[in-house]
């Protein structure tokens, strides 16, 4: 389980560090990278804020963009964000060679369908062997404080993950969400190459689904824009707002006029959500 660190920038009294590891789940390298606030890199124990990222991205997107170190520095909570698939020459890929599937498109699931169920299980990575591989490093997290959150896909794969581990994860949020995957086609294609044709088992990763069994009322908090391209056909927040009703499932969904899906989006209400997460993992 020992991890590589291949780059590290001081960044608001903290560090921003990207490491690479094998990984026995996904059966090839990875990369990840963990933000550590200035508290944690005093050598303080921090609690950890999963961040999981939409279809496309690596670990840097959100690193990059969001403008989360400032206000992880200020709550003295830890970011860790995983890569969004497995990645390499031996890993499959879209053989249509489209950008939705395959390489950064792992979907947060567990693929059963070869040749993707060799190296697609990014929901046991993310929930099993990361945080392993975090708690047996030297690395100063409280791994068993943690919280996670995601945008579009990663918000997808951020909300089922909570959902089907309760008592786990302190908090829970998401900016633009993937809804329900069973539902729209970007989900229909990711889960019926890597799970099959049987739509029964989709429901396993399908938010909407979940809330109806959940034995945890976490608490959700959602941002939406309202002039996002993909609102429509592929993130439907509706459904999640029903089904929450239906299941009396704590939300706040929040609807942003003029606001699309990219990280102008997310560091725009950024602040929030690591707000959010930090009253929850100081509580």
């Amino acid at each position: 389980m020992s991890i590589e660190q291949v780059s590290a920038n001081k960044m608001f009294g903290g560090k921003q560090i990207k490491f690479k590891h094998k990984s026995a789940v996904l059966n090839c390298d990875m990369i990840f990278s963990v933000y550590l606030p200035p508290n944690a890199v005093a050598g303080n124990k921090v609690p950890v804020i999963y961040w999981l990222s939409g279809l496309t991205c690596t670990d840097d997107n959100f690193v990059q963009k969001a403008g989360a170190q400032q206000y992880a520095a200020e709550a003295g909570v830890a970011i860790v964000c995983p890569d969004t698939s497995p990645r390499g020459a031996d890993v499959p890929g879209d053989p249509d060679k489209a950008w939705d599937f395959g390489h950064g498109a792992g979907f947060y699931v567990n693929a059963t369908q070869a040749p993707w169920s060799t190296h697609y299980h990014m929901y046991d990575y993310v929930v099993n062997e990361l945080p392993a591989v975090l708690a047996a490093s030297d690395l100063p997290l409280d791994t068993a404080n943690c919280s996670i959150m995601g945008h579009s896909m990663g918000g997808h794969g951020a909300l089922t993950i909570a959902l089907k581990n309760p008592g786990i994860y302190k908090a829970v949020s998401a900016f633009s969400p993937i809804c329900s995957p069973i539902n729209c086609p970007w989900g229909e294609k990711a889960l019926g190459r890597y799970i099959g044709s049987n739509k029964a088992d989709w429901e396993q990763y399908d938010t909407c689904a979940l809330l109806a069994q959940a034995k945890e009322k976490l608490h959700i908090l959602v941002d939406q824009g309202q002039d996002d391209g993909f609102l429509v056909n592929q993130l439907k927040p509706e459904l999640l707002q029903a089904a929450s009703i239906a299941s009396k499932h704590p939300l706040t969904l929040r609807l942003h006029a003029g606001y699309d899906h990219s990280y102008f989006f997310i560091a725009s209400f950024i602040a929030d959500h690591i707000a959010h997460h930090a009253d929850a993992l100081w509580d």
